[in-house]
């Protein structure tokens, strides 16, 4: 009896220790025993290494070695074991269902993150895309104005080659009308240079044609005078002769009767109007000496009649009269 006032004593208050304890899990979990059933298997199945509460219970249990006792327990005890098995199938199915609810949170959560990865990457696929599209665009917009830029160049080039072009034109024009001008010019100065020349010309040969050379030195000229009426006198006296030589030839052939098979008719005509000639050109001697006097008179003899120069004065005094000088008269 004394064992099991003990055992009622310890029961006792066991008892109302897990009534204070069971009281709430029971109402929780008593239409949950099927899952509790249950719950130990899954644990199993999906994480055997983290059961904690299977360790637990032996280490619990451990005072109980002998089996007979627990067949004489009383109906409280076996009340208070089975509660027991109760809240620790409870709290395995708590855990297990926590077990379960982190797994499901890790997997909604990785859901979430795969979630979230795929929206950031779609985010940045769409971003890439609206960066590539901007940047199409933008190369698209690049490429345009580059072609618009080397358009206007080209055009601009082609304009400064039309305007240096028209400006050669125009200045090739200027120099070639500078040019002619210049030429015109210079041809005008020639021409005046020339009138001035033919002027100066003019103007000396008027001057040579009315110079009188020997004017300054009247003894020459009075020298000349005597030697052209002495060679006029003698230009005379011969006239007079041949004059009077070719009457005789002409009595003479009158006269005398010649015989024309010897020639001698014809050789004495010959003669005859040889000095008919020789005084022809002497009257012109003459002639030509009293134009040389009228000269002197006047001052102008000794000047060439081509070049209106001087006639040296051997000249004048070698031949009576003279009209040129020595190079006009090897020219003429």
């Amino acid at each position: 009896m004394p064992s099991t006032g003990k055992t009622t004593k310890k029961a006792q208050p066991k008892k109302a220790a897990k009534r204070v304890v069971v009281k709430a899990p029971a109402k929780k979990s008593a239409p949950k025993r099927p899952a509790a059933k249950s719950a130990p298997k899954k644990p199993v199945k999906r994480a055997p290494a983290k059961r904690p509460v299977p360790k637990k219970a032996p280490a619990k249990k451990a005072p109980a070695k002998p089996v007979k006792k627990v067949a004489s327990l009383s109906a409280a005890q076996k009340v208070a074991a089975a509660k027991k098995i109760a809240v620790a199938r409870a709290k395995a199915a708590a855990a297990a269902k926590l077990h379960k609810e982190r797994e499901a949170k890790a997997k909604l959560a990785a859901k979430a993150k795969a979630a979230a990865v795929k929206a950031k990457a779609v985010a940045a696929a769409k971003a890439k895309k609206e960066r590539d599209a901007k940047a199409k665009v933008a190369a698209k917009e690049r490429e345009v104005q580059r072609k618009a830029r080397e358009k206007a160049a080209a055009e601009a080039k082609k304009q400064r080659e039309v305007d240096a072009k028209r400006k050669a034109i125009e200045a090739e024009k200027q120099r070639k009308i500078r040019e002619i001008e210049r030429r015109n010019l210079e041809e005008l100065k020639r021409q005046e240079r020339r009138e001035a020349e033919e002027r100066k010309r003019l103007e000396a040969l008027e001057r040579k044609m009315h110079s009188r050379p020997y004017a300054d030195e009247p003894e020459f000229l009075e020298e000349l005078r005597q030697l052209l009426l002495e060679t006029r006198a003698a230009t005379n006296d011969d006239i007079v002769v041949m004059d009077s030589e070719a009457d005789e030839m002409l009595v003479d052939r009158e006269r005398l009767e010649y015989d024309d098979e010897d020639g001698s008719s014809v050789a004495s005509d010959i003669q005859r109007d040889q000095k008919k000639d020789l005084a022809s050109l002497l009257r012109l001697k003459v002639d030509e000496i009293d134009v040389a006097l009228a000269r002197i008179d006047d001052g102008s003899y000794g000047r060439c009649d081509e070049c209106y120069e001087a006639i040296s004065k051997p000249r004048l005094l070698a031949q009576l009269p003279v009209f040129m000088c020595v190079s006009c008269r090897a020219s003429v």
